[in-house]
């Protein structure tokens, strides 16, 4: 008798459990954006398309809110 497992490949959205100095590197990598957001005058804003208000709010956020990954 033959036991067969079928193995299915998993896609590249599925959630892993985060690796510790991955989610280190990737919370120190949104502060520093944060930050950098947070210097950027109204027309380097502007001509990214972000409002003064908007990047206030992004850059308030604490680094441990990290964005949700999405796939895509």
């Amino acid at each position: 008798m033959t036991i067969s497992i079928a193995t299915s490949r998993a896609s590249s959205c599925t959630q892993r459990a985060p690796r510790p100095r991955a989610s280190l590197m990737t919370a120190l990598t949104v502060w520093s954006e944060r930050r950098a957001l947070a210097r950027m005058d109204v027309s380097r804003l502007k001509d990214m398309g972000i409002s003064p208000q908007d990047a206030a709010i992004e850059a308030a956020r604490p680094f441990w809110d990290l964005p949700a990954q999405t796939c895509g």
